[in-house]
């Protein structure tokens, strides 16, 4: 026995729901391992976790152009939230917001 793949994922806390929830941050089996029950097996997993600590929510993102990824997350009956925009803050933007703190 040897692993074959991995899922990083880390707690957050839904507003909405006033529970926590479980951010899935990454899912990844070895490509040899792929098709064969592995990352179903990886999210059924986590999905009990995600119960057992009395969570609202397992969620998590998946790159438009992983037409694979997507297929296997709608057969899981996973739910597309297309009305959400991701935003990210790197490099300068990053420094330039963190280097006006001061209130006016």
């Amino acid at each position: 026995e040897k692993p074959v793949g991995f899922a990083l994922f880390f707690h957050n806390f839904s507003t909405w729901l006033g529970r926590a929830g479980i951010y899935l941050e990454d899912l990844f089996v070895l490509p040899e391992y792929r098709g064969k029950g592995y990352g179903k097996l990886l999210l059924k997993r986590l999905a009990r976790l995600a119960l057992q600590r009395g969570c609202g929510r397992l969620e998590w993102a998946c790159l438009d152009w992983n037409t694979p990824s997507r297929k296997f997350y709608d057969s899981l009956g996973a739910v597309r939230m297309e009305e959400w925009t991701t935003y990210r803050l790197t490099g300068d933007a990053l420094l330039s917001l963190a280097s006006n703190i001061s209130l006016k």
